[in-house]
């Protein structure tokens, strides 16, 4: 079986996004909100150990098309986003997905991480998602210098509320990996969060002007003809699973390198 996102893993995630049952709110300001889901019941040991985060933003200056594009543009993302350490598209994996590198800093003594991940996306007449989840990758295996972050389950979900106004969604199961102090995990869904998602409507705000001076008729995520990445085969890819047993050794000799173990 092809490890692409289906109709029905798109029909999943936008359910997640806009549903409020076993959701608890920890931020609710300035038309901003922060959920974080409850543990499932009668999961018996089951449980999940990695939270899923919810941002919803209400947004009143920007279209959604004009957020999916930022989304998207790996370009303008190197002028809005400050965490950002690397970037780059590795492959196509079809006309609605691709296969990319991600790092990030982190303030110290955390260590740096990043993620290898398959992106996929679906247009439709009045809904936008973007989602992607971690795969192991033959050529970008675990660095030593930077500790491999796991994504379960990330992704946006934009949808116009009128021709320059939209909801935006963020939601996401993701395991840093490593040994994370827990004010930490705290401190990100009241504080980190909702800063990431200011700094992405700023991004939106500002935009258009950049992108009418950088290439302006280039979007390959609308046309795929532009898409000038190598091809590859989703089959030559694997899902990187959270609880896998395969990566413990890996996980565990990252972990003692991480300097954050020491906080």
């Amino acid at each position: 079986m092809s490890i692409l996102p289906d109709k029905t893993a798109f029909a999943d995630f936008r359910e997640q996004c806009l549903s409020t049952d076993n959701w608890s709110n920890k931020y609710d300001k300035h038309g901003m909100q922060v959920w974080v889901e409850g543990s499932p019941v009668n999961k018996g040991n089951n449980v999940p150990k990695v939270h899923k985060i919810k941002c919803k933003m209400t947004i009143n200056d920007v279209s959604a098309a004009t957020m999916y594009d930022v989304l998207h543009d790996g370009s303008y993302r190197k002028k809005w986003d400050p965490a950002m350490l690397d970037s780059f598209d590795i492959a196509r994996l079809s006309v609605n997905a691709d296969v990319g590198y991600y790092s990030w800093l982190c303030a110290k003594p955390i260590k740096n991480r990043d993620v290898v991940s398959l992106r996929s996306w679906q247009v439709t007449d009045d809904e936008y998602i973007i989602m992607n989840f971690s795969v192991k990758h033959p050529k970008y295996p675990p660095r030593s210098d930077i500790v491999r972050a796991i994504s379960i389950i990330t992704g946006y979900f934009i949808k116009p509320t009128g021709p320059n106004s939209c909801t935006f969604i963020y939601l996401s199961q993701a395991d840093p990996k490593g040994s994370l102090p827990k004010w930490v995990v705290k401190r990100a869904s009241q504080v980190f969060a909702p800063r990431v998602m200011e700094c992405i409507h700023k991004a939106g705000q500002n935009y258009p002007e950049w992108k009418q001076k950088n290439s302006p008729d280039q979007k390959p995520w609308l046309y795929p003809v532009q898409n000038n990445l190598p091809m590859m085969d989703a089959s030559e890819l694997s899902i990187q699973r959270a609880d896998s047993l395969e990566n413990v050794d890996e996980s565990t000799k990252l972990a003692t390198q991480d300097s954050e173990d020491s906080s």
